[in-house]
């Protein structure tokens, strides 16, 4: 077992504590459809969080927040388009939070990671397929865990519809997120 760890109901898992989020090397990403075909992928830079791992993992809670602003397609015309009005409409919507209800051990590493999404002022529930991937100590002598988690939701429910209907059929957004999150957090 490594250091910073502990076996729970025979699975791995990190020592109870608080953990921070490490907004350098924690990373959320997202992927749409473009003209119902391409896959668009982007980014929110730096999130900002923490997670309270219990003594009883099922008890343990997660909370994030990400700056909408700094959404990023690697196109600023479409960058500016997400955050106008007809999405995130950052200026009225400044953040984007996660918090969460529930912890639930899957299996092995697999957890499900119930919460809250909060986007564009819509708080609805999601359910985070999470993957704990280890702990290791870093060159400063600091300990890290590392989670992965994944979701696919609908945007239109969050109020995000801006869209616009193909001569071909469909539309040219699609209304489909995939979000994929890879965290690395430090404990206090």
């Amino acid at each position: 077992m490594a250091t910073g760890t502990r076996t729970v109901n025979g699975a791995e898992f990190p020592v109870a504590g608080t953990w921070v989020l490490d907004p350098d090397h924690t990373g959320v990403e997202f992927q749409a459809r473009h003209l119902m075909v391409a896959k668009v992928k982007g980014r929110f830079a730096k999130p900002q969080g923490r997670l309270v791992i219990a003594d009883d993992p099922s008890q343990s809670s997660a909370e994030v927040h990400i700056d909408a602003s700094t959404i990023a397609t690697g196109v600023a015309e479409r960058d500016a388009h997400l955050k106008s009005p007809d999405f995130l409409e950052v200026e009225a919507y400044p953040e984007i939070v996660f918090r969460s209800t529930s912890f639930t051990h899957e299996g092995g590493s697999d957890w499900s990671l119930h919460g809250d999404l909060t986007i564009h002022g819509v708080a609805r529930p999601v359910t985070l397929r999470t993957e704990f991937n280890g702990v290791t100590t870093d060159p400063w002598g600091g300990t890290r865990a590392f989670f992965s988690a994944e979701t696919s939701i609908d945007r239109e429910e969050w109020g995000l519809t801006w869209n616009q209907a193909l001569e071909t059929g469909g539309w040219l957004v699609g209304k489909e997120l995939k979000i994929a999150v890879e965290v690395e957090a430090v404990r206090e």
